[in-house]
């Protein structure tokens, strides 16, 4: 069963306050360095999976990609980005990637932004992105790290008696699968995969790995956000560039 948990109105409204927040973990860490990795897009053809509100697919648009398309499971996200940006070569579509059309081959780029870990079936996913890429052309997505979405009660950091942070207690890592969360409210949704698994799956599906980061805050988003510290002491984020490589079947 595909989540839909952003047409939750009272999620929604939340997840909104959040990223309308000046200084946010998206803002400071996780766009700064996904956006980084961003190849040439002039006269590229452009696919945005959870496409939000839309604003890293009118980025792609602003490097000089001739046509974007942005896609999103919920209305309430394709609303914000349609009333957000009106372009020509920008468009947006409510519609799950595991039911949109894609043509094989036509695609040059592919992006995600923290969406992967939403997907039940993870082979599947990077195995119909694989199809939908021309040959040589890039996926770029981030994910919540395999070390936060291991534990099961998804919150592992413990602190002693003053809430000081003392250490991030692993456990669950090779237990793949279903997990849930309350992030702004309960039952949130989401699938671990080990790192190996997530590496394998982009290999098997002809996807050369070009670039992995785990983001780390700069003292300059530490100042600003001073919770965005501990980072460094773990990681929230994974980024993966990979190429399709020419002539997988």
């Amino acid at each position: 069963m595909k989540q839909n948990i952003y047409d939750n109105n009272e999620f929604f409204q939340k997840y909104q306050a959040l990223r309308a927040r000046e200084n946010n973990y998206n803002r400071l860490l996780e766009q700064p360095n996904f956006q980084a990795l961003v190849p040439d897009l002039m006269e590229r053809n452009v696919l945005d999976i959870g496409c939000g509100s839309g604003d890293f697919a009118a980025f792609c648009l602003s490097k000089g990609a001739s046509n974007v398309k942005g896609i999103d499971i919920s209305q309430n996200m394709i609303t914000a980005a349609e009333e957000k940006y009106s372009h020509a070569r920008l468009q947006f579509e409510q519609v799950a990637f595991e039911d949109a059309e894609v043509i094989e081959g036509s695609i040059d780029f592919i992006s995600s932004s923290l969406a992967f870990h939403y997907f039940a079936d993870f082979d599947a996913l990077i195995k119909k992105i694989s199809t939908a890429l021309c040959t040589n052309g890039t996926l770029l997505f981030s994910m919540e790290h395999p070390i936060v979405t291991a534990n099961k009660e998804m919150d592992s950091w413990i602190c002693d008696t003053q809430g000081n942070y003392l250490y991030y207690a692993l456990d669950n890592y090779h237990e793949e699968g279903y997990r849930t969360q309350t992030w702004l409210v309960d039952g949130v949704v989401m699938y671990h995969r080990t790192l190996s698994t997530i590496i394998n799956t982009l290999v098997i599906n002809g996807l050369q790995i070009e670039k992995i980061l785990e983001p780390i805050p700069t003292l300059e988003a530490t100042r600003k956000l001073p919770s965005i510290a501990k980072e460094i002491r773990r990681p929230s984020f994974l980024i993966i560039r990979a190429k399709k490589l020419p002539n997988y079947i």
